[in-house]
């Protein structure tokens, strides 16, 4: 379906076949031979920077949005403009049909879109058409803004060893050897009382403080993102049209034949 330049004009986005928005239109060129139009320029990259070209020969237009056969990927990666509103050159234009018949299969026929016949095109700038007559279409830029999910940065959390002193105190116990002496009294009988050398040995005992070490979990870390929204004023400078009417002139009355005007 071949879209009119007044919509075009004033549809606002381009779907592409994959339904994704691509962006807002930003130039719309019109054919110099037909009037019709053969491209628009579409605003992507950061802040519309960037305006890729599109074939407009299969668009629809649907309300404020127009409908190109090409998917996202394929537009942005079409040849674009840095200069909004020059003129297409016939090897700029076989460029950007070579695009478009790789990309997407999208056969243009030999008599429209043939590098050796084809009429130049130009941009729109405040007219529609060259044969339009004193008919004037406004433009204005709208400032799109996206917010687009990129790596802000990364988080981490990382156990490392430290060596402390710690001190505990324990009971230790220990056999020490005591002297208890008991007096005999007359007639006590003792066995094995002669006189002669001996000895007695008593084993001791302490206790021997063994120091181990057990490996136990005491705490849990979790490491968890948690999404935090503000508002932030983007600032830009937008384009738009204005239409002066200026002094409306008035001719002259003309004098009717045969009278002499005194």
């Amino acid at each position: 379906m071949q879209a009119q330049p007044q919509q075009l004009l004033y549809a606002g986005t381009v779907i592409g076949s994959d339904g994704e928005t691509v962006g807002a239109i930003g130039q719309v060129y019109l054919d110099d031979r037909t009037g019709d139009v053969s491209w628009v320029t579409v605003k992507t990259g950061w802040f519309g920077s960037k305006e890729s070209f599109v074939p407009t020969d299969e668009a629809t237009v649907s309300g404020d949005s127009v409908t190109v056969p090409y998917d996202k990927a394929t537009i942005k990666d079409a040849p674009h403009s840095s200069d909004a509103g020059e003129t297409l050159s016939p090897g700029q234009e076989n460029d950007l049909y070579t695009h478009y018949r790789v990309g997407t299969g999208h056969l243009a026929s030999d008599t429209e879109h043939a590098v050796s016949d084809h009429a130049a095109t130009t941009a729109v700038a405040g007219t529609t058409a060259a044969d339009a007559g004193d008919v004037l279409t406004r433009s204005e830029e709208r400032l799109c803004v996206g917010t687009p999910t990129q790596e802000a940065g990364r988080a981490r959390l990382r156990k490392f060893v430290v060596t402390e002193q710690e001190t505990v105190t324990v009971p230790v116990s220990h056999e020490e050897v005591r002297v208890i002496r008991e007096t005999l009294a007359p007639g006590d009988a003792v066995d094995g009382s002669t006189i002669g050398e001996a000895s007695v040995e008593v084993t001791l005992h302490e206790g021997r403080v063994v120091v181990d070490k057990d490996v136990v979990a005491v705490e849990k870390v979790l490491l968890d993102t948690e999404t935090v929204t503000e508002q932030q004023r983007v600032t830009e400078q937008v384009r738009k049209e204005q239409i002066d009417t200026g002094e409306v002139v008035t001719a002259a009355p003309v004098a009717s034949e045969g009278r002499t005007q005194r």
